[in-house]
């Protein structure tokens, strides 16, 4: 987990100016981690996150587990896990460290370090535009078991100047385009945040998108994208102006998940 630190919470947008369902910024933070686990251990792994860190979090109304990810098979380095938990606040993320540093927690985080190699974290905020979560006190801390869902995490570095501007044509442009009549992505954004300055790389957004359909992703992976998705007019042409690296990932939930 990360290491306690100084947290600056943005100050919250009036309620007249955010869109309807969207966060009030500066409320809820993310961290956010990729987990290197061992091979050997990886069942082990899971259970300290489905029987330790989720039950425990749920019995406080400071934090939850959101989402436990594996890596797909054949989309990656092996034994990578993505875990997503929410704290309600600074305040709330600076008592959740101190749990973890000599508190409650601590045996299960010195436990946890034992079954991974190392871990990567980031604090992170929802976009002004992101859908929300709901209430914490609402997420499950002992979930009915479903089906596995399939997500790609788009995370995109912004150049320099430009992350703002990035943000909010990410929003007008491309999340509109997903719901759209005749998309050819069937998947929907459930979470957009970016990373606070000092807790993670920066400007950096990632986008998590739940996907509907896997007949469109199986076309994506093995075709060439057409002159019209990429040329001028195009989102991704657009957005070229903005960034021109990011890195995708596609994420399986465990069938425990509190979010699916």
């Amino acid at each position: 987990m990360l290491a306690p630190r100084r947290v600056v919470v943005p100050v919250p947008r009036p309620a007249s100016e955010r869109a309807p369902g969207t966060f009030e910024r500066g409320l809820v933070l993310f961290i956010h981690e990729v987990h290197k686990v061992v091979g050997k251990s990886a069942a082990r792994f899971e259970d300290a996150y489905r029987g330790g860190w989720m039950p425990t979090l749920a019995k406080g109304s400071d934090a939850r587990l959101l989402w436990y990810f594996d890596l797909a098979h054949g989309s990656g380095l092996a034994y990578r896990v993505v875990t997503v938990t929410a704290v309600e606040d600074g305040a709330s993320w600076a008592r959740l460290a101190e749990r973890l540093a000599g508190g409650d927690l601590q045996s299960w985080a010195r436990h946890l370090d034992g079954l991974q190699h190392e871990s990567h974290g980031r604090i992170m905020t929802p976009l002004d535009w992101s859908p929300s979560i709901g209430a914490l006190v609402d997420i499950p801390g002992d979930p009915a078991v479903h089906e596995p869902t399939m997500y790609m995490e788009d995370t995109m570095w912004p150049y320099p100047g430009k992350v703002g501007e990035y943000i909010e044509r990410s929003g007008d442009v491309y999340r509109r385009s997903l719901g759209a009549e005749g998309s050819r992505m069937h998947m929907s954004i459930e979470l957009s945040m970016q990373a606070m300055p000092g807790a993670g790389r920066y400007p950096e957004v990632t986008l998590l998108q739940k996907l509907s359909a896997l007949p469109p992703l199986i076309h994506l992976l093995t075709n060439d994208i057409p002159p019209e998705v990429t040329g001028p007019g195009s989102w991704m042409h657009q957005a070229l102006e903005l960034r021109d690296q990011w890195r995708s990932k596609l994420l399986r939930t465990a069938v425990w998940s509190p979010l699916q």
